[in-house]
Formats: structure tokens, sequence, C-alpha cells
């Protein structure tokens, strides 16, 4: 069962029923590290954890920061056809 704090607020009335361009709801999560490998290692350890499916990432570097080095991780929660 997903944790009921993941979720999307969607105003009433909204409509992405459309087939080709259907809204596609999706998540993003930081990981910080003083080294691209420290990063990399949160993340890799938080997403082993989760049931979730990666859809991209994106790396930024933070000025002035303790932990400089920023992996973005997006990604959707996965649903199980047989759980709902």
């Amino acid at each position: 069962m997903l944790n009921p704090s993941f979720s999307l607020d969607v105003p009433e009335g909204f409509d992405d029923s459309e087939e080709e361009t259907g809204v596609h709801p999706i998540a993003r999560k930081l990981f910080l590290g003083a080294s691209a490998a420290h990063a990399f290692a949160k993340a890799h350890a938080w997403v082993s954890e989760h049931d979730i499916r990666v859809a991209d990432v994106s790396w930024d570097f933070l000025d002035g920061e303790n932990e400089h080095h920023c992996l973005s991780v997006y990604f959707t929660f996965e649903s199980h056809p047989a759980e709902g």
C-alpha cells in the first residue's frame, strides 16, 4: 500500500484523460554529498529501499555548501496491479 502522504493534489474538474498528452505525476528527491560518489551512494541506498521507478537524474553543484554535489532523482511510485 502506498503511503497516503505521497499524493498529488489535483484541482477539482481537472481532466487529463487525453491519451496523447495525459499528465504523469513525478516526484523528485535530492541527495547531497561532499563528492559525487557520496551523493550517488546516498541515492543508491535510498532507491534500493523503496519500490520506485527512476525516470531521470540530474546533477548540480551548490556553491557555498558543505555538501555541494547535488544529485536529483526523478521517480514515480510503483503500483502493483494486484494491490491497486
